[in-house]
């Protein structure tokens, strides 16, 4: 392993501190947050997707660039993943197109799961947990129906001051969702698609979407010139029993995602979570009470190291309104390999670098 060191780019804020606190506690009321000023990043030219394989498929994925037979339209789903140890391993996060990790609070990370295109709904999918309000910023920037069980006092008021379009296991939603008896609440609650979207049906919630903001993708065949080599990435948001990595197989052409020194594999299938691209960025966090909850914005940009065919290439994230957090470079969107992608939210604090280790090539 191999601690890699890269340019530092000027960040528009100063890191803030990041507090250790302990772990989840009772829900109380969050102070409001002010709205973060825009940064001046410049608009990215958009890059042709040209992902549909040598069949050349009618239609691809928007989130993912792999060839469909018709046209992707399903609303996407958002759902809140519990990543604490005792909820592990999950089920059915390969099912989905985007996976967010982030800090919820005292050092635990949570996931957000975008799934648009999977088509089986029957596949168990969870435990799931409690929503934030940047949590909310990532599930609607993909104009996803937020999958929730409970939430922080910021979390409920603007779910509620904003009507949004949501399912919430201990709100009126709880015939979506089942407990699993072989675990202990609250990491036991599951759920899968096909319960979501009759939920979506049932309180009139949009079930197509056309409009949800598409990546841009390189042909499948095409290799990558830009970047320098690395075998892939260790990631420490705060903790140990957090400490993520993703290694690059050659063959596959994937990223296997691991947890410590294993696989982070699915609890039915036993298959490892994989990904064609891995985003790493930086993020201004700040604490906002004694329980540990946290605001991060998620509007500034920053540092950002993108993950693509043994390969990692320095640039920036940026997220402007009414779209989803790209990754860019000389102002231009870099296009991702046609498959799913994990994007992992760490603190500026004390540094990028102090969160990223480059895993060097054997």
């Amino acid at each position: 392993m191999y601690n890699y060191t890269w340019k530092k780019w000027t960040l528009i804020t100063a890191a803030a501190s990041l507090l250790l606190l302990s772990a989840c506690g009772s829900e109380q009321a969050d102070p409001a947050l002010a709205p973060s000023e825009s940064s001046d990043i410049i608009v990215p030219t958009a890059v042709p997707s040209q992902a549909p394989s040598a069949e050349q498929a009618a239609y691809m994925s928007p989130l993912t660039g792999l060839p469909s037979k018709e046209k992707v339209t399903a609303r996407p789903i958002a759902v809140m993943i519990n990543n604490a140890p005792a909820a592990r391993p999950q089920s059915g996060l390969n099912d989905a197109d985007i996976v967010y990790e982030v800090l919820a609070e005292g050092g635990v990370t949570r996931l957000v799961a975008i799934f648009q295109s999977t088509l089986d709904g029957a596949a168990k999918l969870g435990p799931v947990r409690s929503i934030r309000p940047y949590l909310i910023d990532i599930g609607e920037s993909y104009h996803g129906v937020l999958v929730h069980a409970g939430g922080s006092p910021d979390a409920y008021s603007i779910l509620q001051t904003g009507h949004k379009e949501e399912l919430d296991e201990i709100g009126r939603a709880g015939a979506y969702f089942w407990r699993d008896k072989s675990r202990k609440a609250p990491h036991n609650l599951y759920t899968n698609l096909a319960k979501l979207r009759e939920g979506v049906d049932k309180f009139g919630f949009a079930a197509e979407d056309t409009s949800v903001p598409a990546y841009t993708f390189r042909n499948a065949d095409d290799d990558l010139a830009e970047g320098s080599p690395a075998e892939g990435v260790q990631i420490k948001f705060l903790m140990d029993s957090y400490k993520v990595s993703y290694k690059y197989d050659p063959a596959t052409k994937l990223y296997t995602r691991y947890i410590g020194d294993k696989p982070h594999a699915d609890n039915d299938t036993g298959e490892p979570l994989t990904a064609a691209n891995v985003m790493v960025i930086g993020a201004e966090h700040k604490v906002l009470d004694d329980v540990g909850r946290l605001s991060v914005d998620l509007e500034l940009g920053g540092e950002a190291l993108l993950f693509e065919r043994g390969k990692v290439i320095e640039g920036r994230w940026i997220h402007k309104k009414d779209d989803v957090i790209r990754f860019v470079k000389d102002g231009v969107e870099v296009p991702f390999y046609p498959g799913k992608t994990y994007i992992n939210i760490v603190p500026n604090s004390p540094d990028f670098d102090s969160h990223v280790h480059i895993l060097a090539n054997s």
